[in-house]
């Protein structure tokens, strides 16, 4: 019988050297700048149709890319322009797509929705909810198939564990002691609807039991938690134990996508959740009362952020616009 245990935190805060705080903290601040400077593009009408940020939610996927190793493969929905940058893509080519260019990584035919990239074995996000986690399940079947010891994420949220084709994965997975972590990115909302409105047992990381699936439950705010937990995730699959279900508990600061005013919930909440549990904060925190950073440091990390994320805009609006033929291409495997 699988065991189901929440990880907040176990034992009080997880160690991590400075240097590792530093990787984390750069990495971060990345996405939260790559995601603030795309939503100000979308604002000018410089990006088009769907847009879902990732502000808020910047220690899980970071936390859980740093556990992987190559030939790892990972999946998720359609949130995701910050899997695309740890996946290691170039945040000139991830920003060209959001704006449809030539110059982005599918070409300016996926647009924020559906990118995919070589590097990190990223292989996309997806546009219907949960259809990336049976694909995730294909993925684990693959290095089984093969024989090699490399696992397959796949991220997906509160809203889209609701979903039947979910549940097959989590069957099929268990059935073939696949080597998959499935991973709930909790933001406590689904579009505009809250956990508590839409879901029975809301201890997400317990989905897997009637499957045999072991849980895990862990602040996914803290980025050296959601990293001891990855650790602990890989290393179950690595060693033949099967799937694996880790439910991040995590916030997104912004609506579900562009176009939402996030009318379902209070500013204080928000802003209590900003100043109380920010992933980038705490890491900030970290590093000056351990004495690994200074203001100074900091502020010249920034600095470099800011400089790669100007760069990658003034790219995106100079790439031009894909050539008509290009509808034509990348239809079929040749």
């Amino acid at each position: 019988m699988a065991v189901a245990k929440k990880k907040d935190k176990p034992g009080g805060v997880p160690e991590a050297t400075g240097e590792e705080l530093l990787g984390y903290y750069r990495q971060m601040l990345l996405l939260r700048r790559f995601e603030e400077k795309a939503g100000q593009m979308y604002g000018m009408g410089l990006i088009g149709g769907f847009c879902h940020l990732y502000i808020g939610q910047e220690a899980v996927a970071t936390g859980i890319q740093r556990a992987l190793g190559p030939g790892d493969s990972v999946v998720t929905g359609y949130r995701c322009h910050a899997h695309m940058l740890l996946a290691g893509a170039d945040p000139k080519a991830v920003m060209a797509e959001l704006a449809g260019r030539a110059g982005g990584v599918s070409k300016g035919k996926g647009g924020s929705m559906h990118m995919f990239t070589k590097k990190g074995d990223f292989f996309g996000g997806h546009g219907i909810v949960g259809a990336q986690v049976p694909l995730g399940a294909g993925l684990a079947l693959a290095h089984w198939y093969r024989g090699n010891d490399r696992v397959a994420v796949s991220y997906f949220g509160d809203g889209a564990s609701n979903q039947g084709q979910v549940f097959e994965a989590f069957n099929m997975a268990a059935l073939w002691r696949l080597p998959a972590i499935f991973v709930i990115e909790n933001n406590q909302y689904a579009m505009g609807t809250s956990l508590q409105r839409s879901t029975a047992v809301r201890d997400l990381y317990r989905r897997g039991e009637a499957f045999g699936l072991e849980g895990q439950q862990v602040d996914g705010m803290d980025v050296v938690a959601v990293r001891a937990a990855a650790d602990e995730a890989v290393a179950h699959c690595r060693a033949g134990h099967g799937p694996i279900v880790l439910e991040v508990l995590t916030y997104r600061y912004r609506g579900h996508s562009m176009s939402d005013p996030a009318k379902y919930r209070s500013k204080e909440e928000v802003a209590r959740v900003r100043a109380e549990r920010d992933p980038i904060e705490q890491v900030r925190d970290r590093l000056i009362e351990g004495k690994h950073a200074g203001d100074e440091a900091l502020k010249e990390i920034e600095k470099e952020i800011k400089a790669i994320v100007n760069e990658a805009a003034e790219y995106a609006q100079n790439s031009p616009e894909p050539d008509a033929a290009e509808l034509y291409t990348d239809v079929y495997a040749s």
